[in-house]
């Protein structure tokens, strides 16, 4: 998928748009081009100045002035995944059951970044009949590793951590496989994260938990994971 973000347009529409509300000004031409995938009925813009625990104002993408939106009960449900704040990038879901009502929100600018996450490894199963271990030498060669999960701007995306243990049949250990992405979106309100082109590894989609400035929470199809910006 591509997007394409025109970032001076942006901040130019954003100041007369969002500061200038008192005055409300024509914006009917498109901030952005962004191409939304087909089946995503997610609304993305930004942020403007005046959102509150009950009330999103958002500028869309498409062009027009901004809308105010019902975050009320959403808010209330903990489905306001990063509170918005003015020139946050933002991904809403309406209500299909009320005009004007969000269903979920993902604040798109606080989802970027690096994310990070420890992983435990286990004993290796071409050592299965490996002596008990004194506590000091399992501690050590138990010891957790860090790997991170980097969301870029323009749906960039790439995994970092150590490689060479997993493919080591000489280590009494084994650590969780790395999954390697290149690329990332939103759709429907869940985390697409996707290979590259010459990978022949499947999507993982995870629905978001909890998004907060320094913690996330995703959930794969056979896995929770807890994430801290790094």
């Amino acid at each position: 998928m591509k997007k394409l973000f025109l970032f001076t347009a942006l901040a130019a529409l954003l100041l007369a748009a969002c500061g200038q509300q008192q005055q409300p000004q024509e914006t009917s031409e498109a901030i952005s081009i962004y191409t939304v995938e087909p089946g995503d009925s997610t609304r993305y813009g930004l942020a403007c100045e005046g959102c509150t625990d009950s009330i999103l104002v958002l500028l869309p993408y498409e062009g027009g002035d901004p809308d105010t939106l019902d975050i009320a009960q959403a808010f209330i449900d903990r489905r306001i995944y990063g509170r918005p704040h003015t020139g946050d990038k933002m991904a809403v879901i309406m209500s299909p059951d009320s005009t004007g009502e969000v269903l979920t929100a993902v604040n798109i600018s606080t989802l970027n970044g690096e994310w990070s996450y420890q992983v435990t490894p286990v004993l290796s199963p071409h050592h299965p009949n490996m002596p008990p271990l004194p506590d000091s030498i399992r501690q050590r060669i138990m010891a957790p590793r860090t790997y991170s999960l980097v969301l870029k701007n323009g749906g960039m995306a790439f995994s970092k951590g150590a490689y060479r243990q997993n493919s080591d049949k000489m280590s009494p250990v084994k650590y969780p496989k790395l999954r390697r992405y290149a690329r990332w979106h939103l759709y429907n309100g869940k985390l697409v994260l996707l290979g590259d082109s010459s990978s022949r590894q499947q999507p993982d989609t995870a629905t978001i938990l909890l998004l907060r400035r320094d913690s996330l929470v995703l959930r794969f199809s056979n896995h929770e994971q807890e994430y801290h910006k790094k």
